[in-house]
């Protein structure tokens, strides 16, 4: 199941939702080589969060091998940078097209919801605490960590309380069979969670794949409780008034 679209109205440009899109492109592009080597390696290494570094659990100079015969080299100092550095890159093309494409579905909402400053620091703090749970559960994993997934993951948290009747629209893939259908927000909201806590929960005590579920987990969980602390309540009822006033609902 793939979301295509929400129904979904905004009160305003979703100025801040764009702004994280572009510069994610623009570290893509330019930082990341569109995912070329030895561009995409490097960005990795230099930008992406690695738990036993920054929680100071391997020696002094330890040299991690990485693909196509590259050396990341890590010095022993934390690299607290890159608790925000790691959200703005990626590891390859589906992983920044999937990303930005869920936060471009669901943040323009959230954003209408709290207002663009307010937003931005949501955004950013749903990212540093799915890194958090991340670190907390593997924190001596040398694999760096990149990806908007775990800020994104908070949005989506945050829109399932606000809205989670509105209608989401979604591609249905099962085998030779393709089909669209509609879902409330909440049901396709809570079938990702589910996925992630079920892909998650094996990994506990051993090594952690190619994927951070626990930051799925825990960026989630962030927004869900953060949305309480950031949203409007004015910019919500009025937003709910324009769903209304379209929808009749």
């Amino acid at each position: 199941m793939f979301p295509l679209r929400d129904e979904n109205p905004t009160l305003r440009t979703s100025v801040v939702t764009y702004f994280i899109i572009f510069i994610n492109i623009i570290v893509w592009v330019f930082l990341q080589g569109m995912g070329t080597e030895p561009a995409l390696i490097s960005s990795v290494c230099n930008l992406g969060l690695i738990p036993g570094e920054l929680l100071g659990k391997i020696p002094d100079g330890y040299r991690m091998s990485l693909p196509g015969g590259l050396t990341c080299f890590l010095d022993g100092n934390p690299d607290w940078y890159t608790l925000i550095s790691h959200m703005f890159a990626h590891g390859g093309w589906f992983h920044i097209i999937g990303n930005l494409w869920f936060l471009a579905i669901f943040g323009d909402n959230v954003e209408d919801s709290m207002g663009r400053g307010r937003y931005l620091l949501f955004y950013l703090l749903c990212g540093v605490a799915a890194a958090g749970v991340q670190m907390l559960i593997h924190p001596s994993s040398l694999v760096p960590m990149v990806g908007a997934s775990g800020a994104i993951s908070g949005v989506m948290g945050a829109y399932a309380v606000l809205y989670p009747r509105s209608p989401v629209h979604m591609l249905v893939i099962f085998g030779i069979f393709i089909d669209k259908i509609i879902v409330p927000a909440y049901l396709m909201l809570a079938y990702w969670f589910l996925l992630q806590l079920i892909s998650a929960i094996p990994t506990i005590g051993g090594q952690e794949g190619g994927v951070a579920f626990w930051a799925h987990i825990g960026g989630f969980a962030a927004g869900v409780i953060l949305i309480f602390l950031f949203r409007d309540q004015k910019r919500v009822q009025a937003h709910r008034k324009a769903i209304f006033r379209r929808w009749g609902r």
